[in-house]
């Protein structure tokens, strides 16, 4: 009995203190890992990564075990955790934005910044873009409903490598770079304030510039939204002076020290500022490890395939939400996205969603009252989408079910050679318990199983209708390139691209 009142208590309180942070509209704080896998953290199960804050994270707030981003490459899944939309729908396919792209996310779209602006939110972006640059900055943050941003507009190895030098002394980056543009830039707002990037200054940068717009918000008692979607762990990883050669995981753990360094920089601020409270923070990433850089690619842990794959390596993410007195510290294995971010966001808020097919649901209940999901269906699309093949992959429940199946250089070097395997059609589809088989390694059979083939017919049901109501956007990234929309701190300079350097 007094176990029972106990919870009862306990539930009353939440309510209670969940009621209280309404009263002031709650911050929000989005933290975007750039192809972290999902055993790249010590809070998942990595033995040497150094992790302390995001530990943090994940010890006093929710843990989620089932959590997805919708594509397994960078421009595609930045486009859906913003604007709540399956990338197919806003036309960011096939790939990715390069820096002479003519394309970016359409301003039509409606992301989470342009959603919170009307409730009065003070709104910053501070890191990777990679939604489009475009012709004068067309598709930069600060059109898409940003106040600030401090950044790079695209991803930091489409510049030559002579600029990635990671770690003191001289040391040069590993990977491969575009050698053929120009060096990559740093942005404010619309301008270029340094070319090439100094990498080894700019996780400090970056920290600066997001404790100083928490601090300038608190002060000014504006509600404000911060989305953070930092360089680490792409590769080439480079690392400051205060976290190189540090971690046991060499460059690829020094990487993800200077990212989680930030993070505790953060915290740090937002108690300072008495917003601790009333500050939801989100951590996840944009997709799975780039597996082909061996031990410089990051880590899925016991999942198959990673990046370029619609393999549970590279859609399924750490997910963290971290909300002291609101959401209690526990793990849930409920089903959820980056999709649901933005109709979460909005019933904190309270603001008006923006009136398109969202693929979102709100995920409220799970974050205040470990509830169940909303959600049960996600669907995944390769990196190159069409409206013939349609979706690669769906998840129902604890099932995933694959209709095609493609692996990727980016996956390959692993013993499982279906992760660089060509494209394969499956009739029936493949069919995995991922609650006994989250490494997709044993297809269940229909013989025999009424359960399964009542199941896939419900699927398929399912799939059906969502492809019926899938209208595929114009592509962004089709519309074609144009060398001189590349950006140049000295646009009138020759010859370029050498002469871009300020």
């Amino acid at each position: 009995m007094r176990h029972k009142m106990n919870q009862i208590t306990f539930a009353f309180l939440s309510v209670l203190l969940f009621s209280s942070c309404l009263a002031s509209p709650p911050n929000f704080v989005l933290l975007f890992a750039d192809d972290l896998g999902f055993g790249d953290l010590g809070c998942y199960g990595h033995p040497t990564s150094l992790t302390p804050n995001l530990d943090r994270l994940a010890a006093e707030g929710l843990r989620f075990t089932d959590f997805y981003s919708t594509c397994a490459a960078c421009s595609p899944s930045r486009a859906s955790l913003l604007t709540g939309r399956y990338h197919t729908r806003s036309g960011i396919y096939p790939g990715v934005f390069y820096p002479d792209s003519i394309g970016g996310l359409p301003l039509n779209e409606t992301t989470i910044a342009e959603m919170l602006k009307p409730l009065g939110y003070a709104t910053a972006a501070v890191g990777k873009w990679h939604l489009g640059y475009g012709a004068n900055g067309t598709y930069l943050p600060t059109r898409q409903g940003f106040d600030q941003y401090l950044g790079i507009p695209y991803s930091h190895d489409q510049g030559p490598c002579h600029n990635l030098t990671c770690f003191p002394p001289d040391v040069k980056c590993f990977g491969f770079c575009n050698k053929d543009t120009v060096a990559v830039p740093l942005m404010h707002n619309k301008s270029i304030t340094q070319q090439p990037v100094h990498f080894l200054d700019l996780e400090r940068a970056y920290s600066d510039f997001a404790t100083a717009f928490i601090a300038a918000s608190a002060q000014k008692k504006q509600p404000f939204f911060l989305y953070y979607p930092n360089h680490h762990t792409h590769y080439p990883q480079y690392a400051g002076p205060e976290t190189a050669y540090q971690s046991l995981r060499g460059p690829y753990g020094d990487a993800l020290m200077e990212f989680d360094s930030t993070v505790g920089n953060i915290l740090s601020t937002l108690e300072k500022t008495g917003q601790i409270n009333n500050t939801l923070v989100f951590f996840t990433s944009d997709n799975g490890p780039e597996l082909w850089r061996m031990s410089r690619g990051g880590n899925a842990g016991p999942l198959k395939c990673g990046k370029a794959t619609t393999y549970e390596g590279g859609v399924r993410e750490p997910g963290i939400a971290f909300w002291p007195g609101t959401i209690t510290p526990g793990v849930t294995h409920e089903l959820a996205s980056t999709l649901d971010i933005l109709p979460t966001f909005a019933g904190l808020a309270g603001a008006k969603l923006p009136q398109v097919q969202l693929d979102g649901v709100d995920m409220t209940d799970i974050l205040v009252k470990h509830g169940m999901s909303k959600r049960e269906f996600m669907m995944f699309y390769p990196m190159n989408p069409s409206e013939k093949f349609g979706m690669f992959a769906l998840r129902f429940w604890n099932y995933k079910v694959h209709f095609f199946t493609c692996g990727s250089i980016k996956s390959s070097t692993t013993p499982d050679r279906d992760c660089d395997a060509p494209l394969k059609a499956h009739y029936p589809p493949l069919i995995f318990d991922l609650d006994s088989d989250p490494s997709e390694n044993y297809p269940l059979s229909l013989v025999g199983r009424p359960d399964l083939q009542s199941l896939l017919a419900k699927i398929l049901k399912v799939k059906a209708q969502f492809e019926a109501s899938m209208v595929f956007g114009e592509s962004q990234i089709r519309r074609g390139a144009d060398p001189a929309l590349v950006p140049c701190c000295n646009p009138q300079c020759s010859p370029k691209p050498s002469c871009c350097q300020c």
